[in-house]
């Protein structure tokens, strides 16, 4: 999408201290840290939010999962302790529409 700025960032358009990436998902530093390590996991695919999630998500789903467990233990956060945050929609606070997932501990 071409407003979406973790579009711009996968693309390389815009900016990004990005730590990780596969052919499926991208992992980068949050430009607004809530705690000392907070990562945001993102699929390379533009999906808004959990609710444009199909069936055929399932697997790359999952696998967002698995690199934030990664990302964990990338960050020695794995073993003190570490929340995953998936916000869905306005009121939830999701500000930006493209699905990801935050890893934050610390």
């Amino acid at each position: 999408m071409s407003d979406c700025v973790f579009c711009d960032i996968i693309a390389g358009r815009s900016p990004a201290k990005i730590i990780y990436r596969d052919e499926r998902a991208i992992a980068f530093y949050d430009r607004s840290p809530r705690t000392p390590v907070h990562v945001l996991v993102v699929p390379l695919e533009h999906i808004a939010s959990v609710n444009d999630l199909v069936p055929e998500h399932e697997a790359l789903v999952g696998h967002l999962l698995l690199v934030a467990q990664q990302i964990a233990r990338q960050e020695n956060i794995a073993s003190s302790g570490y929340r995953l945050v998936i916000n869905t929609g306005r009121g939830a606070g999701q500000i930006v529409y493209h699905l990801h997932v935050h890893v934050m501990g610390g």
